[in-house]
């Protein structure tokens, strides 16, 4: 079946993925702002508290994947090795070449020490700024990673569903190729056409609350807008036959 993650911010979104009928959720911070960056311990404890699988994002700042300074590299160690310790049972990470490749030797060392045979990899979307993914997939198959966070390089899944249905057939089971970025219910049917093996929502809301002159204006704060949650489980669920969503 075709697995279904949404990615949260914070506890109440883990428990309306859960209650949505969610495989797993990812956990960041940041999201809207940066694309994503990684949660405090304290949200990762919780998280995983409420028993859903969590795979935390591993990214120490916003911007590219190029990490050509050690310390970056060391700080990214640091946070997985607390992650699967706080609980973690995934980590979401990536690094580049300066010639946008995937880089081995750095993703070695982000993961030097991380315990657990069971922790899932999966490298996220710095895989869309890569020219020849299916090398890209061959390159991450071997390093033993998971599964791959793409849209086939394209701006939304929707644009890149060819691209995407070539990356599922060069992956031919051997590594899963999870369809993310700008993905919406209406997108679900034909996503699950081409074969991915999940899908990935981050189907948030924003909720109003003003910071004030130090707390960021009045933009407030982003969370998982469950009704949307449970629409995108119910569409997989049409065309996949998997479990329904649970309601409150």
């Amino acid at each position: 079946m075709t697995a279904l993650e949404f990615a949260v911010q914070d506890v109440a979104g883990a428990l309306g993925a859960r209650r949505a009928g969610a495989d797993r959720v990812e956990l960041c911070a940041a999201l809207g702002s940066t694309g994503g960056l990684t949660p405090s311990i304290g949200a990762i404890e919780a998280v995983a508290g409420t028993g859903i699988a969590v795979h935390v994002l591993i990214r120490c700042r916003a911007g590219g994947f190029v990490y050509a300074d050690a310390e970056e590299i060391t700080v990214m160690n640091a946070d997985a090795r607390a992650a699967v310790s706080a609980g973690a049972s995934g980590l979401v990470v990536g690094a580049l070449t300066r010639d946008h490749q995937v880089d081995v030797e750095r993703l070695r060392r982000v993961l030097d020490g991380v315990g657990g045979d069971d922790i899932e990899l999966t490298f996220h979307r710095g895989i869309d700024q890569i020219r020849d993914r299916e090398a890209a997939l061959d390159t991450l198959i071997t390093g033993g990673f998971t599964r791959v966070l793409t849209s086939g390089g394209a701006a939304t899944c929707a644009e890149g569903l060819d691209r995407l249905a070539a990356m599922v057939e060069h992956a031919a089971g051997r590594i899963q190729v999870m369809a993310g970025g700008g993905v919406t219910v209406g997108d679900i049917a034909a996503l699950h056409r081409i074969g991915v093996d999940g899908i990935h929502l981050s189907a948030r809301r924003v909720v109003t609350d003003d910071g004030g002159p130090g707390g960021g204006g009045r933009s407030g704060h982003e969370q998982l807008d469950e009704e949307l949650a449970i629409a995108a489980a119910r569409q997989l669920h049409a065309v996949d036959g998997r479990i329904p969503p649970r309601i409150r």
